[in-house]
Parts: structure tokens; sequence; C-alpha cells
């Protein structure tokens, strides 16, 4: 287990041409970190800068106190899991998972318990003699792990590797890639694109647009307290409200919709604000409420009410504003047409930065 650290790592193409801007991050020996943002934010880069498949155009990577900035990809003692597998159709599984300690020249008796020991990591013991195509897209994304994890490498690399899997095939998968990182307690980069895969898996969550790195927390910090219009836009679903600051407290802010309704909003405590600022405040779905009309902070329309299983998902105006409420499923819920109250939950509506 070693910690990471990018030391302002971008990547250019040209001048006109970033593809990552100077990031900054810092992993703890063991984390499993994750990289989240939509296709062509860098992401991928950036864990192949890691790898060392791509050089970096500035700044410096670290394992531990190592630069390995300049150092060969078999050097950096990585492990890598691709998109698609990239396993050898010719080969049995037991020759895919030991290829990395044929080529280390491991002993013979050496390579077969560590291979036996990496397939059990990943359940798949009794495994090591079938074919590649004998196996479901699950189980060959568990064997490539299973590669990856054999040469015990001081830092695990994992791109988009769910990304081929159906629904219920990536949440078992993930369960499993997980428990056998926790296992193993190696340091890993995770990419996806897929922000509850994300939220599910990941001791901290880095996310990414357009090569810029626009905050990195913990799962409940990113989703609770978006830094950003974009982080708040992107984890999950949430209600981005223009606003004026009417007053300024110690840890909220009051703000003044167009209509006149004032909200109080928690803001980062390094953020300062005057009366007559203008901001924007993200309030997700779940915590709004109705309440009868006239008695909420603010008066709304029901237009369309979806039914999703655990909940359901309201939308709903107020003149030019539209928002969307998420409700538990009960009985007494109003139907399109109806005017209804709404209140935000205390402490949950937050200040992010447009």
């Amino acid at each position: 287990m070693i910690p990471v650290h990018l030391d302002g790592v971008g990547k250019s193409y040209g001048p006109n041409a970033p593809v990552v801007h100077d990031i900054d991050l810092s992993l703890s020996s063991g984390e499993f970190f994750t990289l989240l943002g939509p296709s062509g934010c860098g992401k991928s880069t950036t864990l192949r800068m890691i790898a060392g498949f791509i050089a970096p155009t500035s700044g410096r990577i670290l394992f531990g106190d190592r630069d390995i900035t300049s150092t060969p990809p078999n050097k950096r003692g990585t492990g890598m899991v691709f998109q698609n597998y990239a396993l050898f159709p010719h080969y049995n599984v037991a020759q895919n998972v030991g290829y990395g300690l044929v080529a280390r020249k491991s002993p013979k008796d050496e390579k077969h318990r560590r291979v036996a020991a990496a397939l059990e990591s990943v359940g798949l013991s009794g495994y090591a003699d079938r074919r590649i195509d004998q196996l479901s897209g699950g189980q060959q994304q568990r064997v490539a792990l299973a590669r990856a994890l054999v040469i015990r490498p001081s830092v695990l690399l994992l791109d988009e590797p769910l990304s081929n899997l159906d629904a219920n095939l990536r949440e078992e998968t993930r369960t499993e890639i997980r428990r056998a990182q926790r296992d193993a307690g190696i340091t890993t980069v995770y990419v996806t694109h897929d922000q509850a895969e994300a939220m599910a898996m990941s001791d901290r969550i880095a996310v990414l647009e357009s090569g810029r790195l626009h905050q990195v927390g913990t799962p409940r910090e990113i989703y609770h307290r978006p830094a950003t219009a974009f982080v708040a836009r992107f984890i999950g679903r949430s209600n981005m409200l223009s606003c004026e600051v009417v007053e300024e407290k110690s840890d909220q802010v009051v703000v003044k919709l167009s209509s006149g309704v004032r909200l109080a909003a928690s803001r980062p405590q390094e953020v300062t604000l005057a009366a007559g600022d203008r901001v924007a405040i993200s309030i997700r779905p779940e915590h709004l409420d109705f309440t009868e009309a006239g008695s909420g902070a603010l008066d709304v329309v029901v237009k369309a009410v979806e039914f999703t299983g655990s909940n359901c998902v309201f939308d709903v105006v107020a003149g030019d504003l539209e928002l969307a409420v998420a409700v538990p499923d009960r009985a007494a819920l109003p139907q399109p047409g109806d005017t209804v109250g709404l209140r935000p939950e205390p402490g949950r509506a937050w200040l992010v930065q447009s």
C-alpha cells in the first residue's frame, strides 16, 4: 500500500487543446479513489498518465516519495484492468491470470499458488481450466481483475471496468471488485462516468469536467454539499435556483428568489458574500416535501407525477420556476393540477458556485 500524489499534472496536445488542466490530487494508502465525469472530461487520460501509457505535459506523479513521472509502465508496479478486459482468447483462465507472473519469471510453484489465490479472491476457484469463451461477461471481468491482483501491484488502476455489463451484473461485479480491493488493501484509482457506481464503491471521488477538477470529497460530501453547479447537476438530480443574498449569517445565508420567497441556505465556510450578491442554491428533490397551500415556503402547481417504486417524483411549477420533488410513495399525495405548498428540509439548501 502506497499513497499516490498528482502534483500539477496536465496534458495538452497543442496550445489550444488541453485535455487535463493542472490537477492536484493526493490519495491515501489503500484508498479506493474514483475519477468521475462525463465522456471526454479527461478522467481516462489522467488514469493513463498514472499508468505511464501517456506522458504528462506538465507536473509530477509520485508513488509514495518516488517520482515515477518518467518511469516506464512496466517499472511502476501498477496493475491495470481495461474496459474491454484485454484477455487472451487462446489462453485458459489460469494462463490469463498468470501471464504477468510468467513475464516476471516467477517460479512455477509460486505461480500456481498465486494464481489459485487470485482466483479465490474474485470468486472463481474451480475455473482455472475454463476457456475464456466459456465465461460470462462478469466472469471475464473478474479474470481481468485477478490478473491485475496476482502481480501484487502497489497501485490498482481500473478504466470503466463495468461499462460492458448489464445493470444487475454491474451491481454484482462492483461488489466483488470492492471486496477484493479491501481484502488486498491496494491503493486503487477507478474511472467511471456512472454516478451510482462511484457513490457505492468509493472512499473519495474527484469530479472532472472538460479536464478541470471541480471537487474532491467523500460520496456524502459530493452529494450533499456540491462545490459547483456542474457537480450538483451531474451527481444525481438537483433543483438549481438563482437568487439574491438578503442576509449573511455564521454558516448560512438568507436568499430571495425572483418571486420574493425567502429561503435559508447553508454555505461553505470559506465563501464570503454581501447583501445583493447573485448566487445559486442546490436543493435535492428528496429534500423537498409538500404542505398545504399557503403554509409552505412556496406554493406550486403539480404538472406531472412518476411512480418509481419506493418513491414518487413530481414535476411542479411556480411561475417560471420548475422543480422536481421526490417523496416516499403513500396514499395521500397531490395529483396533477393540484396547488400545494412546498417546504425544503432545514439545512438541505446548499449554496454552490456557478
